[in-house]
C-alpha cells in the first residue's frame, strides 16, 4: 500500500460530518509536527481550524482544504460502509474520498517527500477547516479575518477541491462564480378555493414574476466566467388541504453570478422585476461569496506545468462549479488555484476515487512545491 493511500484511508475512517472534525486535524497535525511545522488551533463554536507553518523567509505558499464531509445519506444504499474505506477494482470507496480527504493525504505526503529532499526557501503552510460543507462562518472565513488583522499575507494558495471532470488533470479552477441567495416571502389573503374573490392567492401572484426572473438574461458572462444564472431551489405554499388558498408563499432562490455583475446590481434588478407585478413581498438576502479570479499566472503556470508533467494532460482553466473557501482567501490578493480529484461522485452515494489518482495527486503536489521553490529564488 502506498503511503498516500494509507493516510487517506486513516482520514476516511473518521466520520467527520460537518462541522465535526473528529480527529482528522490531530492526525494531520501530528504528521506535520514531525516535519517541524508549528501549529495553531483556531477553533470557534463547534468548528475546528488548523493552521500549521514552517519556514522563516520567502513568500508564503499554503495548502488549503477541509476535513468535514457531507452526510452519507441512506446507509443501505451504499455498497460499503461509507466510513470504512474499501478498495474494489480500480476505485477506493467512502465518504470523502474525492471531497477531499485524498487531497489532504496527498498534500501531506507531497510535503514530507519534498522536505526530505530539499531545503525550504519559502514559507509553507497548511490551512485546514471542518466548516466548508456547512455554513462556512467559523471556518476559513473566520481565520482569514484573523490573518488580515495580523497582516499575515498568503502569496500562493493551492486548494485540493475536486476539480476534474473525466480524468485527473483535465481541469483546474482559477476562480469561482459569486453566490447570492434569497428567500422571498409573498403574502396574500387566505380563503376558500370556492370563493377566490374573497382571497388573494400569493402563488398566482408570484408565478409570473418568478417565470420572468428564471428567463432573464442577466449577462453574457465573459472570457473567464459563464453567464449568470437564476435558479429556484425550494418553494412552499399551502396548508396541505386542496380547498384552501394559502396566505403565504416562500421561495428560495440562488444566483451564481459572474464578474459582470455585483450583488447590489442583482438585488436591484430582482426587486424591479417583482415590483412590476404589484404584490406584497419581502426578501431576505444572504451572500455566500463574491466571484473571484486569479489573474496573475505564476501559480497557474506552476500547477498547469506540474499536471502536464505528471499526467501528460494539459488542464482546462475553469471557473465553473460551486463555491469554495477560495472566496475567502482570494480577496486578500492571494493567487488561488484549485486542483483535486474527479468530481463526478462527490456528495453522492458510493463516492469514490480512482486508486491510482491518489498517488498521482501527491506527485503533482510535490512538483508544484518544486516550482514554487524556483519562483522564490
Amino acid at each position: 500500500m502506498s503511503a498516500t493511500l494509507d493516510l487517506a484511508k486513516l482520514l476516511l475512517t473518521q466520520p467527520s460530518i460537518t462541522p465535526e472534525d473528529k480527529s482528522c486535524q490531530q492526525i494531520i497535525h501530528r504528521r506535520l509536527s514531525k516535519l517541524g511545522f508549528s501549529g495553531v488551533d483556531y477553533s470557534f463554536e463547534d468548528v475546528s481550524n488548523l493552521w500549521a507553518e514552517i519556514g522563516d523567509r520567502g513568500p508564503l505558499f499554503v495548502f488549503a482544504g477541509h476535513t468535514d464531509v457531507v452526510t452519507p445519506g441512506p446507509l443501505d444504499e451504499w455498497n460499503y460502509d461509507p466510513f470504512t474505506p474499501t478498495e474494489d477494482g480500480d476505485f477506493l470507496y467512502g465518504r470523502g474520498t474525492a471531497d477531499m480527504k485524498s487531497s489532504l493525504a496527498a498534500m501531506i505526503i507531497a510535503t514530507e517527500n519534498f522536505l526530505n529532499k530539499y531545503s525550504l526557501n519559502f514559507r509553507l503552510g497548511f490551512l485546514i477547516t471542518s466548516d466548508e460543507e456547512g455554513q462556512a462562518i467559523y471556518g476559513i472565513r473566520k481565520v482569514m479575518e484573523i490573518f488580515s488583522a495580523e497582516k499575515r499575507k498568503i502569496d500562493y494558495c493551492l486548494i485540493g477541491e475536486p476539480s476534474c471532470t473525466d480524468r485527473l488533470g483535465d481541469t483546474i479552477k482559477i476562480g469561482r462564480r459569486g453566490s447570492l441567495n434569497g428567500k422571498i416571502k409573498v403574502t396574500g389573503i387566505e380563503g376558500h378555493v370556492a370563493y377566490p374573490q374573497l382571497a388573494s392567492n400569493p402563488i398566482h401572484s408570484a408565478l409570473p414574476a418568478l417565470a420572468e426572473l428564471a428567463e432573464t438574461e442577466w449577462d453574457q458572462g465573459n472570457d473567464a466566467f459563464p453567464p449568470t444564472k437564476f435558479q429556484i431551489s425550494n418553494i412552499h405554499g399551502g396548508v396541505g388541504a386542496n380547498n384552501v388558498i394559502p396566505e403565504t408563499l416562500e421561495v428560495d432562490f440562488n444566483l451564481r453570478y459572474s464578474t459582470e455583475l455585483n450583488q447590489d446590481e442583482i438585488k436591484t434588478r430582482v426587486h424591479s422585476t417583482l415590483n412590476k407585478y404589484k404584490f406584497d413581498y419581502q426578501i431576505d438576502w444572504h451572500l455566500s461569496g463574491k466571484p473571484f479570479l486569479t489573474i496573475k499566472t505564476d501559480l497557474i503556470d506552476a500547477v498547469t506545468q506540474s499536471i502536464e508533467e505528471v499526467t501528460g494532460i494539459r488542464p482546462e482553466h475553469s471557473t465553473s462549479g460551486g463555491t469554495s473557501d477560495g472566496r475567502f482567501i482570494s480577496p486578500t490578493g492571494t493567487q488561488v488555484v484549485e486542483f483535486g480529484p474527479c468530481n463526478n461522485t462527490i456528495h453522492k452515494i458510493n463516492e469514490k476515487i480512482r486508486i491510482t489518482d491518489v498517488d498521482l495527486l501527491a506527485e503533482v503536489y510535490e512538483s508544484i512545491l518544486g516550482k514554487v521553490a524556483r519562483l522564490s529564488r
